[in-house]
């Protein structure tokens, strides 16, 4: 049975949702310190809500991809971190990509969600200055997989 082709405009869609957010998170990083950024809870705000929706973004690629792969019954991962772990056993992103920084997205998206009330301004900060990189890495990788989709058994369209 031949898989069902990836989507091209769901996957630009969602990689504009990252790449808005993550321009907008790199400035607040480049304009403010950690001091003017713990103040400022309307930048607080937006920031959470930047990087909540560009982390939804990584999933909602993740789980697309994902979904064209063959799975046994009820074994479809479903959960962000399965989602993560599988996009590197069917080689969208490195292995370590996907265990080091992709589980580790999906554990904070989970925190940014159901434990918002945990989360503190200066770990945002933290995470807004020195984490950006890895959703351009995971960018980069989708970008390469919609060039190349036959790579990994897939296809594509728009």
């Amino acid at each position: 049975m031949q898989q069902p082709p990836l989507s091209k405009t769901k996957l630009e869609t969602k990689l504009a949702i990252i790449r808005e957010a993550v321009i907008e998170l790199k400035n607040i990083a480049l304009e403010m310190t950690a001091e003017e950024f713990i103040a400022d809870k309307v930048k607080f705000g937006f920031a959470e809500h930047n990087l909540r929706r560009a982390l939804e973004a990584v999933f909602d690629i993740g789980g697309h991809i994902v979904s064209r792969f063959a799975y046994a019954p009820g074994k479809r991962p479903k959960e962000y971190k399965e989602i993560a772990i599988a996009l590197g056993d069917k080689e969208i992103v490195s292995q370590e990509f996907a265990n080091e920084k992709l589980a580790k997205m999906a554990g904070y998206r989970n925190r940014l969600v159901r434990m918002y009330y945990e989360v503190t301004r200066g770990e945002l900060f933290d995470i807004i200055k020195n984490n950006m990189g890895d959703l351009e890495i995971f960018g980069a990788e989708i970008v390469k997989l919609i060039k190349s989709p036959s790579t990994v058994g897939l296809t594509i369209e728009e």
